[in-house]
């Protein structure tokens, strides 16, 4: 996560979706990096809501516009599956070595997914809060020109992220059957991607309701 004071804007780092890269590009000129832990780097919206923006807006401006990347779901799901397929991992719970992509797929489509199947959900990581705190300013992964495009006019300086954490290269074969079974399940992040049109403008989903309502 990165916070500029001046601007008064934030930029989520959702994970798989270059916030590394952007981070390394962006860091000298940000008022606050949070690089680690991962909890907090890739803090999702009702963490941010929760412990980042009431000091936010206590000392550095009201209402900051929050930036968010969100990637094409099954592309998303593939980053993981690559990643996770490192040789680093080999043996624990959470490496995908000897799990085809279809298998990965259908494991994180379990009510309960295994260790290595267990990676979240980008629409549940940006869901908007019942106070009203949300992303303002939402980007396709594709989209990196606009992306870059809208932080350089709002920072003011040139922006060249470099290649960071690239995941090896591998086929990524998913069958009808369970494509159409992660799209049952996912829809909300099927519907949030489609929804996502140009200089970050999208169709925000709504809060989840109060409890026992």
């Amino acid at each position: 996560m990165l916070v500029f004071s001046r601007q008064n804007l934030v930029l989520l780092s959702v994970p798989k979706t270059g916030s590394t890269a952007y981070e390394a590009a962006l860091a000298p000129h940000a008022a606050m990096v949070i690089s680690a832990p991962p909890d907090l780097k890739h803090a999702p919206v009702f963490r941010y809501n929760r412990f980042f923006r009431p000091m936010i807006e206590r000392f550095i401006g009201a209402d900051p516009d929050v930036v968010a990347v969100m990637r094409e779901p099954i592309d998303w799901l593939g980053s993981w599956y690559r990643y996770r397929r490192r040789d680093a991992l080999a043996g624990r719970p959470n490496s995908t070595i000897g799990q085809s992509f279809d298998e990965f797929v259908a494991a994180y489509c379990r009510g309960d997914p295994p260790p290595f199947a267990r990676v979240g959900s980008q629409a549940k990581f940006l869901e908007p809060q019942r106070n009203g705190t949300r992303v303002t300013h939402l980007f396709r992964y594709e989209d990196q020109d606009g992306l870059r495009g809208f932080l350089e006019r709002r920072l003011g300086v040139s922006i060249d992220p470099p290649s960071c954490n690239r995941s090896p290269p591998s086929a990524l074969e998913l069958s009808a059957r369970i494509e159409g079974r992660l799209r049952r399940k996912y829809a909300d992040d099927f519907t949030l991607y489609d929804g996502i049109g140009p200089d970050g403008h999208y169709e925000a989903p709504a809060p989840p309701p109060p409890p026992n309502s």
